[in-house]
């Protein structure tokens, strides 16, 4: 049995509170819930359960002081020129580069690839599809949002598992920054 992994940080709930009260102004947009909203700092897909325990156990000798992360503005990704998603930008910081380079020379060492798409800090808001309204009266009204920053003391291993309505993350492990 394989288990689809993350590696990723969750804001705290004053965070994440002020995130989903910046979701509207996009119809038919499938709107992150409160228990989907992270940032991603390495994604590993399938993984096996050897390999996960493997992981799993290399992560706890990343060590770094904890540090603070901003939320500034909002974006989107697009393919083929239609937007798929919406985004709040994590302003990247030296401290936040420096744990996504432990995690990525951990990962490596445990056998898993690079990752091919360069890293864009960011807290996915909704995904889109061919039904979902314009975007740009949400990048307006958004375009000057600011949320509180907040201390990165933990990351998580995160295991997420499809479904229907969409994807559920389970905490597998969580690690401490001392």
């Amino acid at each position: 049995m394989s288990h689809r992994l993350f590696i990723g940080l969750r804001p705290p709930e004053n965070v994440r509170d002020a995130l989903l009260d910046a979701m509207e102004h996009i119809e038919d947009a499938r709107w992150q819930d409160d228990g989907q909203l992270h940032i991603t700092l390495r994604f590993l897909g399938d993984v096996t359960r050897p390999e996960a325990n493997e992981l799993a156990e290399a992560l706890g000798g990343i060590r770094m002081e904890p540090f603070d992360v901003a939320i500034e503005g909002v974006g989107h990704f697009e393919r083929k020129g239609k937007p798929k998603a919406v985004w709040a930008r994590v302003l990247p910081s030296e401290p936040l580069m420096t744990l996504k380079r432990k995690i990525d020379r951990v990962c490596n060492a445990c056998g898993h690839e690079d990752e091919h798409r360069k890293f864009l800090p960011h807290i996915t808001l909704a995904r889109l599809n061919t039904s979902s309204g314009p975007i740009g009266d949400f990048l307006a009204a958004q375009a000057a949002l600011r949320v509180p920053a907040f201390t990165v003391r933990e990351f998580t291993l995160f295991e997420s598992r499809l479904s229907r309505h969409g994807s559920h993350y389970e905490p597998v492990a969580g690690y401490l920054l001392d």
